[in-house]
């Protein structure tokens, strides 16, 4: 029996709410998607509950439509400042001849037994590896033998008000949250390669309130932050050198930007609508791109600090791979070269079936990412019966007269 599983991305720029039927061979197809401008966010973190929780229910009946089924629940991607992480180790004496999942748990247990400020939440506790007895590099230890088991284990932590005001707007639009998942670790589900994780790779999503950062080493994830900057930066910067409103600014950034002046010819210009009754108004391409240019350095030079961080500088062979609808900018990843000295390509969501023609894009990394998250680890579940038609009416008839 196939079930369904649905990914909601409450993210800066947009809410793209994604439909997924997964197969009894475990094959995911892309079967709704209900994509809203988003309002009452900013840098990834809600500031109008009723804006954001009106754009979060517009996005799942939309998808709702698409697709023919009722939403009841969904994972939910969460990025923001307010993230941060550690690293923990947690060790505990094997209760059993082998060991079995209840001593995994009680080692992770062990490694969350850490100080968090009473405003903070463990969003996430994931093992990146074991030590049995001494020794390193244990994958999955259960069913081995031994009598001391250690977990190495990535903590992601949130602010209470934060995550709660996330929750508080998902339930508002009539869905239960089934987990919140971090934005990069979902992005990373879908854009990343196992060759990738194993060898040394930075995952940027870059978004447009947000770049979310994560570091993969030996399989498992290492490093993660969210950086309160993105594409949105890039728009305002060319909105007050041109003197255009933000609106036409980010569509002459998407039609005519690129993050390396020296490509772009010296007598190329562009025609743009600025301030005033309507004046027309032209600039050189180049000069774009210079403005362009500064602000996309600026975000590689905070990966490069976040790389610093993680303790692996110059130990990512897999470099850099970039998703978020900012990766689309054309030069972007030739910059990324040129600042971070490692190799950078542009990831977009692979291996899926059903509606790729709308979601094979990077800026949709982090919902798609939601789905294989959400395939890995949720139990599995009945897919929801499809909205009575009769009754979808009436839905939409209360939502069109009576918007109270």
């Amino acid at each position: 029996m196939e079930r369904i599983i649905v990914g909601i991305d409450v993210g800066t720029t947009k809410v793209c709410t994604l439909v997924g039927e997964v197969s009894e061979e475990g094959v995911l197809r892309i079967v709704g998607v209900g994509v809203v401008p988003s309002r009452g966010l900013r840098k990834g973190m809600v500031v109008n509950v009723n804006e954001a929780t009106d754009v979060i229910a517009t996005s799942v009946e939309r998808a709702e439509r698409f697709s023919g089924y009722h939403i009841e629940s969904a994972f939910v991607g969460i990025a923001g400042g307010h993230i941060s992480s550690l690293n923990s180790r947690g060790v505990v004496a094997v209760s059993h001849d082998s060991i079995v999942q209840s001593d995994v748990d009680r080692a992770l247990e062990a490694a969350q037994a850490i100080a968090i400020p009473h405003n903070r939440e463990i969003i996430h506790v994931i093992p990146s590896s074991f030590v049995l007895d001494g020794q390193e590099g244990v994958r999955d230890p259960i069913g081995l033998r031994g009598f001391r088991l250690e977990v190495e284990a990535h903590i992601v932590t949130g602010a209470v008000a934060s995550i709660h005001n996330l929750v508080k707007c998902v339930q508002g639009a009539g869905v239960e949250v089934d987990d919140l998942i971090l934005a990069p670790l979902a992005s990373s589900e879908a854009v990343l390669t196992a060759a990738e994780r194993e060898m040394g790779v930075v995952l940027a999503d870059i978004g447009g309130g947000t770049t979310d950062i994560a570091i993969f080493i030996e399989g498992s994830i290492w490093h993660s932050s969210v950086l309160p900057i993105g594409g949105n930066h890039l728009t305002n910067d060319v909105a007050v050198g041109l003197r255009t409103p933000f609106a036409n600014a980010e569509d002459v950034k998407v039609r005519y930007g690129y993050a390396i002046p020296d490509h772009i010819p010296p007598n190329e210009t562009i025609d743009f609508t600025a301030f005033g009754e309507g004046s027309r108004q032209s600039v050189s391409r180049r000069y774009l791109s210079e403005i362009i240019e500064a602000r996309a350095e600026e975000i590689f030079n905070l990966i490069l600090q976040e790389v610093k961080r993680s303790g692996y500088d110059g130990l990512l062979p897999a470099g850099v791979v970039l998703s978020g609808g900012v990766a689309n900018l054309a030069g972007l990843k030739d910059l990324g070269r040129e600042v971070l000295k490692l190799p950078v390509r542009v990831g977009a969501p692979h291996d899926l079936e059903g509606l790729v023609d709308i979601i094979n894009s990077p800026a949709y990394a982090t919902g798609v990412g939601l789905l294989l998250w959400g395939m890995k680890h949720a139990e599995a579940a009945p897919p929801s019966p499809p909205e009575d038609p009769i009754r979808r009416f009436i839905r939409w008839l209360r939502k069109a007269f009576f918007p109270g």
